[in-house]
């Protein structure tokens, strides 16, 4: 896989992400904030744990040191603040990738792990980042529904036919 690659992926989350928020906006407080059969249990549990990994893994591939601490901090309740934050991650991530070399995929980063310190490659810890996105952004596309809301279409990112709405500016360029 070329660095081109690990671009790409990274805008498909952004725009994936921003989509998202979108749709969440348009749930009511109650249905933001109500319970919901899903591995952290409501929508705003979930999008925390997307941010806080989010931070975990870009500081890792970052080298800024912070490790685990980045999970010590409060649980983000209002939708504008979290989406905010998270957009900040996805821009963070997009402009990683887009500085990364063909020699820095297979280079390794310390990772700190509940039992101590590892060393991963940057191409599999991004690829791990992406899916684990993808993962819980499923469980939140889900809980939308249960929600009353409308999900959005999150997978048309790399076609030509069908693309959806607000794809096009990560093409441009290209």
């Amino acid at each position: 896989m070329t660095v081109s690659y690990f671009q790409r992926q990274a805008e498909n989350n952004a725009w994936a992400n921003s989509l998202l928020y979108t749709a969440l906006s348009a749930l009511s407080p109650e249905a933001y904030s109500a319970p919901y059969p899903s591995f952290f249990g409501s929508i705003p549990a979930t999008l925390n744990h997307i941010y806080a990994v989010d931070l975990y893994y870009l500081d890792a591939l970052a080298e800024g040191g912070k490790g685990r601490a980045v999970y010590d901090r409060e649980d983000i309740h209002e939708l504008r603040d979290l989406g905010q934050l998270q957009a900040e991650q996805d821009t963070e991530f997009v402009a990683f990738c887009k500085g990364l070399s063909e020699d820095d995929l297979t280079r390794t980063v310390p990772t700190e792990r509940p039992d101590g310190m590892t060393s991963e490659r940057i191409d599999w810890l991004i690829l791990h980042l992406v899916q684990h996105q993808v993962h819980h952004r499923g469980q939140v596309h889900a809980m939308i529904s249960q929600g009353g809301g409308n999900p959005p279409q999150l997978d048309d990112f790399y076609l030509d036919h069908g693309r959806a709405a607000g794809a096009e500016p990560y093409w441009q360029g290209t």
